[in-house]
């Protein structure tokens, strides 16, 4: 019976995608059509997803009621207003969990902090946010990445600056992100950041399934299930990409589990998964295994690509405002000890105000993760006025509030770092629900923090070292995925910044 439902939606669709293709004057708003409601318009527009929504929530002042098919349950209220916003993510939070819809939608996260909900969210988080705090944790974070930096990233930029080529900036920053995620959590270096740059299955297995995740926010059901069933598509690819996913995270675990089992655990040396497993110890009614599994999957889609998005985007708009790099390099040059070589800290690089409105700026305009969807468990009216159900999907759209002149005013396109910097030079700070790149309420990103000292320590090292030039005619893009990834990477020259100068 779905295979004859998927037939007929496709063949209607079809006819209506070829009518509004060849329509000449057609209206920006998609048409509301019987039975398939206005689907045709956003398969039309689904290369450019991100974009077009904008610029329909934009004619609509930020907020439009999306009619799907009549047969898929798919009616959703696309919104950018910041007191909608608040209401979901914080003052009625309870009333909208993640949900069994999108708990399917991201069933490759399993039942880990980002897919969670209720009891089960709760110990998530508390595991989590007590192995964050934990005195060395920070500390073993920052040596990661050092040496990383040291032994890892600048011995490949370095050589790829002599030989004058191109590189993919994007495709260094997921291998860096990638590399530095699976010592922190396994003790193990993959060593995707090599001068061969191999091919990792399971590194790769991210990207996958992003962008099959974002599919199946804007087509049936039935059809996902279609497409694994035939092995065809993103679905597949989706499933390939969890089998290599699941192969590489049990085959780790099963190591650790056997290093657990044989070491000293009143060791001072932090291990991240001796942590976890003293933390899971209060949760006896949990499935360890399982809970490992998804933890780890969770913690590697939120500090792979999420990363590497930022610092590609940021690298972006670097090259196209020399006058970011000359004040990034005076902060260097004004708070860092680079003479000596130094390691520079988190205290170092905090005194940074003018980078970390660089930063903040880079994320408003490309946020790693543009949109949150939530279903309410009871039905609501939200501050806007409008009505929801618990048939109704809300999609909060972060990346649509950036490009709002009634929330950012009629500069909201422009690059602006001093946006972040107060009349006394101080960093200025925006509200969660306004600045929503790290969510809001009680599901807040619990790494802001750390990631944020992770991309300065990149930024500030490869700035220092190299001046970054895009190349000509290459086309950048924001990708159809779950994640504000570049569709094309980033391709730039890198030269040598005592040679630039």
């Amino acid at each position: 019976m779905a295979f004859l439902e998927y037939l007929a939606f496709l063949f209607i669709a079809s006819i209506l995608v070829i009518i509004c293709t060849h329509k000449k004057q057609r209206a920006l708003v998609p048409t509301n059509w019987p039975i398939l409601g206005m689907m045709p318009g956003v398969l039309v527009n689904a290369h450019r997803l991100h974009d077009y929504t904008t610029k329909i929530l934009i004619q609509c002042g930020g907020t439009i009621m999306f009619k799907g098919p009549s047969f898929a349950n798919m009616d959703t209220l696309l919104t950018t207003d910041p007191l909608d916003i608040h209401h979901i993510l914080s003052k009625n939070f309870r009333n909208y969990p993640k949900g069994n819809k999108l708990h399917k939608i991201f069933d490759v996260l399993g039942d880990g902090i980002l897919n969670s909900d209720g009891e089960l969210w709760e110990i998530n988080r508390k595991v989590i946010f007590s192995i964050f705090k934990h005195p060395r944790f920070q500390s073993k974070m920052e040596t990661i990445i050092w040496n990383k930096v040291e032994n890892g990233l600048l011995p490949i930029l370095e050589s790829i600056c002599r030989s004058g080529t191109e590189i993919d900036l994007q495709d260094i920053f997921q291998r860096f992100a990638f590399d530095t995620v699976c010592t922190l959590l396994f003790d193990n270096d993959p060593e995707s950041l090599s001068l061969d740059f191999p091919y990792i299955p399971y590194s790769k297995a991210f990207t996958d399934g992003e962008e099959a995740i974002l599919l199946r926010h804007v087509t049936p059901p039935f059809f996902w299930i279609l497409q694994q069933t035939l092995r065809v598509g993103k679905e597949n690819k989706l499933s390939v990409a969890w089998k290599n996913l699941d192969q590489f995270i049990y085959r780790c675990l099963a190591q650790k589990q056997k290093e657990y089992n044989n070491m000293n655990h009143e060791a001072e040396k932090f291990i991240f998964f001796t942590a976890i497993m003293r933390e899971l110890r209060d949760h006896s009614g949990v499935d360890p295994t399982k809970f490992l599994r998804d933890t780890f999957v969770n913690l590697m889609a939120a500090g792979k690509d999420t990363i590497s998005s930022s610092l590609s985007w940021f690298f972006y708009l670097l090259a196209r405002n020399p006058t970011l790099e000359e004040k990034i390099l005076e902060e260097i040059h004004t708070h860092l000890e680079v003479n000596a070589r130094k390691r520079w800290n988190t205290k170092e690089l905090d005194e940074m105000v003018y980078l970390h409105g660089a930063l903040c700026e880079t994320l408003r305009l490309y946020p790693p993760v543009p949109f949150n969807q939530k279903s309410p468990l009871q039905p609501d009216i939200l501050p806007s006025g409008h009505k929801v159900d618990q048939k109704t999907n809300v999609i909060l759209s972060f990346y649509s509030m950036t490009r709002m002149e009634s929330i950012w005013g009629e500069d909201c396109m422009q690059f602006k770092p001093k946006r972040w910097i107060s009349d006394s030079g101080r960093i200025k700070h925006e509200p969660s629900y306004k600045f929503a790149t790290f969510s809001a309420g009680p599901r807040t990103c619990l790494g802001k923090n750390i990631a944020l000292s992770q991309m300065k320590i990149l930024l500030t090292t490869i700035i220092h070292h190299y001046h970054i030039q895009l190349v000509e005619c290459h086309p950048v893009l924001p990708a159809d995925s779950m994640i504000l990834q570049m569709k094309h990477g980033l391709k730039v020259i890198l030269n040598r910044r005592d040679e630039f100068n």
